[in-house]
């Protein structure tokens, strides 16, 4: 692994040469529209339409991907961050509106000067804070054709919900979910999703208890209990807030030596709180916890919640993929048994931000939690399975299935197995150069593509200190947590382009940074 997979690497169209060729090719088909009959349309914001879809659009079109590409590859050669300069600051948050409108090519500079050189870092293949993946060449290019259409996907018969038909259908058979018709939506991540989840939880309790929370709300019913370890995702705990459970309502499962839910202890919890008179409605598993990477026993969990009559829910928003890792299926076993799971492609996928889908068991149980159709948007040809606004609290959506359609063509199958082996071994290498070393503990066995560590001649202070000081310095980027009580270090490998040479300048890095401190 020590050097590039060439299949896992940008595509070489973003490189500046063929962005210049792109240039040229875009002008002469400018140059040749300008020919071109334009449509009758002669109100103002017809002609300036015209306008722009004749020359200047063109024009600019070509420079954006020029801009684009030439920014994409020149990347690994940058900071992996840097702040931004007080007049810079002032400059992107204190504009005021213009008068008047201005020019594309104006724009564009403006983009390529002040926004540009300022990146989160995700782009760099030096870059393992939080769950941030670089953007997906094939998704950068449609980009701009979803835009163009600009359709809303509620439904309808047009591409957008067609194509969101399929894209969620594959992204279900890749780690192995039942996907009947209609099983699941894009949403704009995975906290959108968790909460549709969620609800569609929420309801199907409420209904097998003889009422309907969306006609008759919570108030004089039993509390509603949900549970989670102290590893889960924070968006279960604003899905129960938002969906009115109230985080009273949220149980702390405690966690083994692993951070994966005791189940023994949720067994428990579950028959103390039935005796309490509460309604224990959804136990909400991890398939790849942000914090190390934990998969919790699915399998252990969804025997649990089937004794219970629990929704089971799972949360793959980040490591879900992780089960197409070569040996890392019987950490998935149960996956498949789950009433729901949560994914986002704009995460190891690298769909462009923001995608997330819900997947679902029983679409019907979304439909009941969410459907209300209006009469001025009542469909005779929408079929048995109505429209994706149905499903969800969006009713106007966006195109989000031509990135992710084209992220995922651009991988096949076998790409995106390679994506997640070549990011998993990276982390599992650098477990291996942390045990081997003199001055790195590792303190969480490594299930996906995160290593969570510890510097061990720091501190607490100095470890939670150091992924600050590691940033400024900027040739890595680290983020830190909690784990076990204490502060920790971990990295999280999305990019394809990371090498174990990378790993080297990470921990060099993490022990410069420390000296100052």
């Amino acid at each position: 692994m020590a050097d590039r997979d060439p299949h896992l690497a940008a595509d070489a169209s973003t490189r500046p040469e063929r962005a210049a060729h792109a240039c040229t090719h875009h002008e002469h088909l400018a140059d040749a529209g300008a020919h071109h009959e334009r449509p009758g349309d002669t109100t103002a914001q017809g002609m300036r339409l015209a306008d722009a879809a004749d020359g200047g659009l063109r024009r600019a079109g070509a420079a954006a991907v020029a801009i684009a590409a030439e920014h994409l590859a020149g990347l690994g050669e940058r900071p992996v961050w840097q702040p931004v300069p007080d007049a810079e600051r002032v400059w992107l948050s204190g504009q005021e509106l213009p008068e008047h409108g201005r020019a594309l090519d104006e724009l564009l500079e403006d983009a390529r000067t002040h926004v540009l050189p300022y990146p989160m870092g995700n782009g760099h293949p030096r870059f393992f804070g939080w769950v941030n993946s670089p953007p997906n060449p094939a998704g950068v290019l449609v980009e701009p054709l979803a835009a163009a259409l600009n359709p809303s996907c509620a439904g309808g018969d047009h591409a957008g919900p067609h194509l969101e038909r399929a894209v969620v259908r594959w992204l279900a058979e890749l780690v192995g979910f039942p996907h009947p018709p209609g099983g699941g939506l894009l949403t704009s991540g995975a906290s959108m999703a968790t909460v549709i989840c969620l609800a569609s939880a929420r309801q199907r309790a409420a209904l097998a208890d003889g009422w309907d929370v969306r006609e008759e709300g919570l108030s004089g019913r039993p509390p509603m209990v949900m549970y989670v370890t102290e590893e889960g995702h924070s968006c279960l705990h604003k899905a129960a807030q938002l969906l009115g459970l109230g985080s009273r309502q949220v149980r702390t499962v405690p966690v083994d030596g692993a951070y994966r839910m005791d189940v023994g202890a949720l067994r428990t919890m579950i028959k103390e709180d039935v005796g309490r008179g509460l309604r224990p409605f959804c136990v909400a598993g991890s398939a790849g916890t942000v914090n190390s990477g934990a998969v919790d026993p699915l399998d252990e969990i969804a025997d649990v919640a089937a004794e219970h009559g629990l929704w089971f829910h799972v949360d793959g928003a980040y490591g879900g993929l992780g089960v197409l890792a070569d040996g890392a299926a019987p950490h998935y076993a149960g996956l498949d048994r789950a009433d729901s799971l949560a994914l986002d492609p704009h995460k190891w996928l690298g769909v462009p931000v923001g995608c997330g889908c819900a997947l679902l068991r029983d679409p019907g149980a979304a439909r009941a939690a969410f459907s209300l159709v209006p009469s001025y948007l009542i469909d005779d040809n929408a079929g048995d399975l109505g429209w994706f606004s149905e499903y969800g609290p969006e009713q106007t959506r966006p195109f989000r299935a031509l990135k992710t359609w084209a992220t995922l063509s651009h991988l096949g199958r076998s790409g995106v197995t390679r994506l997640v082996n070549h990011t998993a071994g990276l982390a599992r290498t650098l477990a291996a150069m942390v045990e081997e070393s003199d001055d790195f503990e590792l303190i969480a066995p490594v299930t996906t593509s995160i290593t969570a560590f510890r510097y061990r001649p720091g501190s607490d202070a100095v470890n939670r200190a150091i992924p600050g000081a590691v940033q400024a310095r900027g040739n890595a980027f680290i983020t830190g947590t909690r784990l076990g009580g204490r502060h920790a270090l971990r990295a999280c490998f999305l990019h394809p382009d990371t090498t174990e040479r990378d790993l080297t300048v990470l921990l060099d890095e993490i022990r410069l940074a420390a000296k100052t401190l």
